[in-house]
């Protein structure tokens, strides 16, 4: 999973699109894959850094959790329905998000496209 999160920093830190929908995102985000944590450090829309946890010391605005057969459907090139967006996979109960939901909600374009990155036929992925 960190392989493919690191893709995802190569690929959203040479996107110019991005980096305008996130200037004014600067926060660390938990992404909790069956229980395995990943910290993703954005900087005025830049991700920085992704650290691997758990941590119990490392701050965090908002956290996605869900299993990886989940993820995975939503990195189809075509997600089956509900797959298709993260709250579609909160919804049929395969994900939660903890945390500052307001932060996301005012970045929520940001986030969504930056999780589609690594979706399977997209740019760069």
């Amino acid at each position: 999973m960190l392989s493919t999160l690191q893709s995802m920093q190569a690929v959203h830190n040479g996107t110019p699109h991005l980096l305008r929908l996130g200037r004014l995102f600067s926060e660390t985000v938990l992404l909790r894959i069956d229980g395995d944590e990943f910290y993703l450090t954005f900087e005025k829309g830049k991700l920085l850094g992704i650290a691997e946890g758990p941590s119990r010391k490392t701050p965090y605005r908002f956290a996605f959790v869900t299993d990886a057969e989940a993820l995975w459907e939503f990195w189809q090139a075509r997600p089956a329905p509900g797959f298709h967006d993260i709250f579609g996979i909160v919804k049929m109960g395969r994900g939660r998000i903890d945390g500052d939901i307001l932060a996301l909600v005012k970045n929520l374009r940001f986030f969504k496209e930056f999780m589609a990155l690594a979706r399977q036929g997209s740019r760069g992925a």
